[in-house]
């Protein structure tokens, strides 16, 4: 999915999608729609938000993340919980989809607002498959 637009409210288990707001005419994908594609692909549904993801499985110590972890970050701290979300691609990588005006992309996982890192899995995961 390496070069897929952002699309503000798109993507999801089936893929790129045209978001809503910002993301209306964008096919592509926001940052929980690519993980939700993602984890959907490994026959793991994980919940269509940032928040709902967030608790999609248990917590690791970001020292023991692995390939697919989901990795969380923290960027308005005035509002609880995570505003995005990426895979890890390995310790120090992850694949996600920034912001609008920009496409799904590798980038370094350490950035000052990690917040932390949920490893899901089919027992782990706390949502129904969606309709």
């Amino acid at each position: 999915m390496i070069g897929i637009p952002y699309s503000w409210g798109g993507g999801g288990v089936r893929g790129p999608g045209f978001g809503i707001g910002k993301g209306a005419r964008t096919l592509g994908f926001d940052c929980s729609g690519l993980t939700e594609y993602a984890w959907a692909r490994a026959g793991v549904h994980i919940g269509t938000t940032t928040h709902e993801q967030w608790r999609s499985g248990i917590r690791v110590a970001k020292e023991q993340v692995e390939p697919g972890d989901l990795v969380f970050y923290d960027s308005d701290p005035g509002s609880p919980g995570p505003e995005h979300v990426a895979v890890a691609v390995d310790a120090t990588r992850m694949v996600h989809a920034p912001y609008t005006g920009q496409v799904v992309r590798v980038d370094a996982l350490d950035r000052r607002t990690f917040m932390g890192v949920i490893r899901p899995s089919e027992t782990s995961a706390n949502l129904d498959p969606p309709a």
